[in-house]
């Protein structure tokens, strides 16, 4: 069964979660997300990508329990490791990934928001990781970013006490960047996807890979080596000078393709390597 749509124009790529009624993940649907990020991160042309759910209450309420009913082990590490996978290559992935949040996102389903680089909700969106009122934990990377987002507090209070997050609190706690209409959210992520490609592509994904050094824990003295070294490194690539030269001129920039970047850890094809051998 297919439970992820996918589309481009070229720049800006689609993905549907599309598994009635609530677009629950499944091992294979996460395995589906994983792998088509890695075709997104070898096709230069995508600049970002702009990612929702189907339907108009869910973007997706998470794994499917019913999975999980029995007790086996196995089964746990094995849903585990696709979590982990797919959400770490979300999060690591070469274009800017934008999540248009069109309601509930709930456990693993705001795990996959939260592996996005910027997050845009509906005003009827609840969110939360509700895991522990069923005697589990969040174990795509949500107990890991969550705190980062929001602090430690705001973390705690949505893990360990089981609080659902509104629109309006998400916004005002830094837990998604922008609240729009009810409906109005994959098309708010389309016009901000719009604005990443305007921009360029080598200078985009340098930055990216930057912004994540700090919460890689990298040391803020070589993240700021780096940072001076990635500004000279853009000065050997023709995006530089045709900037410059359009801003002169008042044009629009014709930028050369995207060139993969150095993911910021590859935690995600351990995973990857994992799973192939299952």
């Amino acid at each position: 069964m297919i439970e992820l749509d996918y589309a481009h124009d070229g720049a800006v790529a689609q993905l549907t979660l599309t598994r009635p009624p609530a677009n629950a993940f499944t091992p294979d649907g996460l395995l589906q997300l994983q792998r088509t990020i890695e075709r997104l991160n070898a096709d230069a042309r995508v600049r970002a990508v702009v990612i929702t759910g189907a339907g108009p209450k869910f973007f997706s309420a998470g794994a499917d329990l019913n999975s999980f009913a029995d007790g086996d082990r196995e089964v746990a590490r094995h849903a585990a490791a696709r979590f982990g996978a797919a959400f770490e290559a979300l999060q690591n992935a070469r274009p800017v990934v934008i999540a248009a949040i069109n309601g509930y996102a709930m456990g693993g389903g705001l795990e996959c928001a939260l592996a996005c680089d910027i997050r845009i909700a509906e005003r009827h969106a609840l969110l939360a990781l509700p895991e522990t009122a069923v005697g589990l934990l969040p174990c795509g990377c949500g107990t890991q970013t969550l705190p980062w987002l929001v602090g430690e507090g705001w973390a705690k209070r949505m893990i360990l006490t089981g609080e659902r997050v509104d629109a309006a609190t998400a916004l005002r706690i830094g837990l998604v960047e922008d609240v729009v209409e009810q409906g109005a959210a994959r098309d708010a992520a389309l016009t901000m996807a719009a604005r990443v490609v305007g921009l360029s592509p080598q200078a985009v994904g340098f930055s990216k890979h930057l912004i994540h050094q700090a919460r890689n824990g990298v040391p803020r003295a070589a993240a700021l080596a780096l940072e001076r070294e990635r500004f000279v490194d853009l000065f050997d690539g023709a995006d530089q000078r045709e900037g410059v030269n359009a801003f002169l001129e008042k044009r629009t920039p014709r930028w050369q393709a995207a060139q993969p970047q150095p993911t910021d850890h590859v935690a995600h094809s351990a995973y990857a390597q994992q799973e192939t051998h299952r």
